[in-house]
């Protein structure tokens, strides 16, 4: 509305579980899309504020079911949007199939296909990280309605490109005690 002031909300449109970077000075944006295609929206913005919806980063999701028939409450859950090694990365899970990434060099794309790093069930809310000693990780929930836990939290370490898990999926963390549900962590240093 000018002069520093807006109306919330900023976003007319339901946007669930967005995450943001900044990069270059300008904001990146992602969101869960679940079964609704396209897939996995990008937006922009230069003060986070007046977004503008640019892409659509997962044109399709290739598993044969969601070419059968409506998949509600499945699909695309809380992606992390990230930037590494000259690549714009989403992470993001389906449920009941696995952890995935997308990555373009240009947020505005286009957008490689989705690449699998894990098959498993329940998994949500990834998001990568890339340590300075040159480890790279996945960190994640876990979904109730999937494997029957809760309130932890669970990570596994990827190759560099993030194409493949390369070891076992761990609990790091155990929030029963004081967290009725965590879900959606974020690693930054």
């Amino acid at each position: 509305t000018g002069a520093g002031r807006y109306i919330n909300p900023v976003l007319f449109a339901d946007y669930s579980d967005p995450d943001v970077i900044c990069a270059d000075g300008r904001y990146y944006m992602t969101a869960s899309s679940f079964n609704a295609l396209p897939g996995l929206p990008v937006l922009v913005s230069d003060d986070l504020v007046n977004w503008t919806l640019v892409h659509y980063a997962l044109p399709h999701i290739g598993e044969e079911s969601y070419r059968l028939a409506p998949q509600h409450a499945r699909g695309v859950w809380a992606p992390a949007i990230r930037r590494h090694g000259g690549f714009f990365y989403i992470f993001y899970a389906m449920p009941d199939e696995g952890v995935y990434r997308v990555r373009a060099a240009d947020p505005l794309g286009p957008w490689e296909p989705p690449v699998r790093l894990l098959s498993a069930k329940g998994l949500i809310d990834p998001c990568p990280f890339w340590d300075e000693d040159g480890g790279a990780w996945v960190v994640h929930a876990y979904a109730r309605s999937r494997i029957g836990i809760k309130s932890f939290l669970g990570a596994f370490p990827m190759d560099e490109e993030g194409t493949r898990a390369t070891g076992p999926d761990r609990l790091i963390y155990n929030g029963l005690g004081t967290q009725p549900t965590i879900e959606g962590p974020k690693v930054y240093r």
